[in-house]
């Protein structure tokens, strides 16, 4: 499961209609609002680069492989407090209700937590098991060759690119 920075603005458009719409949440500007919601969600991938980039940094500065980069990930993450992968989606559900209850854009949240992770949360699964279904679209593509072997992985790599590309997720 994964974020992609070109659906951010659709899945706050989804949810800011979503609770609106059911009178979850009242707010006086509905812009507003969903720049809130884009903001967590950008923090979030910008902490997560942010992760990506210091295990690169650690595996640069200590020689180490780059089949060591899952371990030193998941280090860092520990170190910083941030989830697991398994995590990601309870992580930024708290971190959209916490919002929520805290911005001064929203003036009234009707709805209990309970419900409203219940509404948010096929929205924000919908958008994230996108990555799930392009590597089963990709690896259709290429089922001509081996898995594990040096042509899979570049040949993986340059349709992904493309997949992303066509559905602007790149």
């Amino acid at each position: 499961m994964r974020l992609y920075s070109g659906k951010i603005s659709t899945i706050a458009s989804e949810i800011v209609r979503s609770l609106s719409g059911d009178g979850d949440i009242e707010f006086e500007n509905e812009e507003e609002v969903r720049l809130d919601f884009e903001a967590v969600l950008k923090e979030f991938l910008r902490r997560d680069r942010g992760i990506l980039d210091e295990a690169k940094s650690r595996m640069e500065r200590e020689g180490l492989s780059y089949s060591m980069l899952g371990r030193i990930k998941s280090q860092v993450r520990k170190e910083q407090g941030f989830p697991p992968p398994d995590e990601i989606l309870p992580y930024i559900l708290e971190q959209i209700l916490q919002m929520l209850f805290h911005s001064q854009n929203v003036e009234e949240v009707f709805a209990e937590d309970h419900v409203l992770r219940k509404k948010i949360t096929p929205i924000l699964r919908r958008h994230m098991e996108v990555e799930d279904r392009l590597d089963e679209e990709v690896r259709s593509k290429i089922k001509n060759l081996e898995e594990g072997t040096a042509n899979f992985e570049v040949e993986y790599a340059r349709v992904m690119e493309q997949m992303k590309r066509k559905k602007g997720l790149a």
